[in-house]
């Protein structure tokens, strides 16, 4: 079991604001969670709840709107959110990597594939020419890219959709990073080309001992591919654990509705929807953000925010649900079925 000493990085009540013509959109509200060596932390959302926002931090890449209010971010014993940008590209894409949400704008259009990886060697390796050729060519059969001598030489457009997205993990891994991060790299590949991705991705985090932080929207994405879950909801962290604790033992109503509206073939009752819309940030609610969406919502959700509640060493939670004098209620049958028969499957 990982400890303490294996955390690679640690984000600690992280804080970020955006200044718009609305006025100030509070997107991280006091987020917090560590990435251990070797492990795979997915950061689950739905859009606008601050996900992406916090990775753009840690990769220094946030835009000139943008206002880190408190917190940092610690790396081999920096803190991220203080780094210079000139010092950043010691780090960005050399010791973090980052694969993007959607690989077509991700690459050059008008440079061939096999220069912008080399590109990437040259500038983060230091490795040139021949060896360079020779190196992108490695890092092309290694992420599955078929005839990669002949390949080497073609445009973005010559690819198709799952096969950019292999170049631009290729790219990402280029400059031998001990972290990947991982921005919703599947959202804009059909649901087979998917699969085979995050086979890619969880083939690639063994062989070459890499940490991951997995964004998406989409429980179902991370259920084999994740160790630990944190679901973010307007800014915050509703709900962080293991996997296992997630899938299996999901505490806050905003987890309920995620998992229930993942399409499922084998279960009989009807799937569910997650009524509403978040809420503006620019006016964070009082208490609760999800209260307004939530069916199990009591008075005090509209006053107070809940605190993380402990559920075990590695679950936690925040909704009043958990507060011993909280009325008890029972998970949606579609959940409960599809839990239920994983339990009885072994999965």
């Amino acid at each position: 079991m990982n400890d303490a000493n294996d955390v690679i990085l640690s984000v600690r009540n992280l804080t970020i604001s955006f200044r718009t013509f609305g006025g100030i959109v509070r997107a991280v509200r006091d987020v917090s969670f560590d990435l251990k060596r070797g492990e795979t932390v997915a950061v689950v959302g739905e859009s606008g709840s601050g996900k992406s926002v916090s990775v753009k931090t840690i990769m220094g890449i946030l835009t000139g709107n943008a206002i880190i209010e408190s917190g940092e971010i610690i790396y081999d014993g920096m803190d991220l959110t203080k780094v210079a940008e000139e010092d950043f590209h010691k780090i960005r894409g050399n010791r973090i990597g980052m694969i993007f949400q959607d690989p077509l704008s991700a690459l050059n259009p008008i440079m061939k594939i096999g220069k912008q990886i080399t590109e990437v060697l040259n500038f983060a390796k230091n490795i040139h020419g021949e060896e360079a050729k020779k190196k992108a060519l490695e890092l092309m059969h290694a992420v599955g890219i078929p005839d990669a001598e002949r390949r080497f030489n073609q445009y973005p457009f010559q690819f198709s959709g799952g096969m950019r997205q292999r170049i631009v993990i290729a790219i990402a891994l280029a400059g031998d990073p001990e972290i990947l991060i991982c921005d919703e790299p599947t959202t804009a590949l059909d649901v087979t080309v998917q699969a085979k991705i995050l086979d890619l991705i969880n083939t690639i985090k063994k062989e070459r001992d890499l940490s991951i932080i997995f964004i998406t929207h989409d429980l179902g994405v991370v259920a084999n591919i994740a160790d630990r879950v944190n679901v973010m909801y307007a800014g915050k962290i509703v709900e962080s654990g293991t996997a296992d604790e997630i899938f299996f033992d999901p505490r806050h109503p905003y987890t309920w509705a995620l998992l229930s509206s993942i399409p499922d073939m084998q279960t009989k009752a009807r799937l569910l929807n997650i009524p509403g819309s978040p809420p503006n940030m620019i006016y964070p609610p009082k208490g609760d953000a999800f209260a307004a969406r939530n069916q199990y919502a009591m008075k005090i959700d509209y006053e107070m925010q809940p605190p993380m509640f402990k559920i075990s060493d590695t679950h936690y939670a925040a909704t009043w649900l958990l507060h011993p004098n909280a009325k008890k209620v029972d998970i949606p049958e579609v959940l409960s079925e599809r839990i239920e028969r994983m339990k009885g499957s072994g999965a």
